[in-house]
């Protein structure tokens, strides 16, 4: 039980970073197990964000095949894209890149 409320206690401290806008935990097939995000928006990033990392995973031990993908991180316009993938799930953090900074 303790360490559901680590996962608990670890998800909100991710969720109270500046300029966070949700935390994604997915299966690697793409189904969410929790999330801070909209319904929508959580069935949406689930499963694009989870085929990006299977791929980009491939890609990795394509190009050497004693490496594997640890982390994963895209960037656009208008949010950052933070992927940490384990064993059987995903943890996603997507954050708007520019809440926070000093103009």
């Amino acid at each position: 039980m303790s360490s559901i409320t680590e996962v608990e206690e670890t998800l909100a401290r991710i969720q109270s970073h500046k300029g966070v806008k949700g935390v994604l935990i997915c299966t690697k097939s793409g189904s969410a197990v929790r999330s801070s995000l909209p319904p929508a928006e959580t069935e949406t990033y689930a499963a694009l964000i989870t085929q990006l990392a299977l791929k980009a995973a491939s890609v990795a031990r394509t190009l050497d095949p004693t490496d594997d993908l640890t982390f994963l991180r895209i960037r656009s316009r208008k949010h950052e894209v933070m992927v940490a993938p384990d064993k059987e799930y995903l943890l996603v953090v997507v954050q708007n890149p520019d809440e926070g900074e000093e103009v």
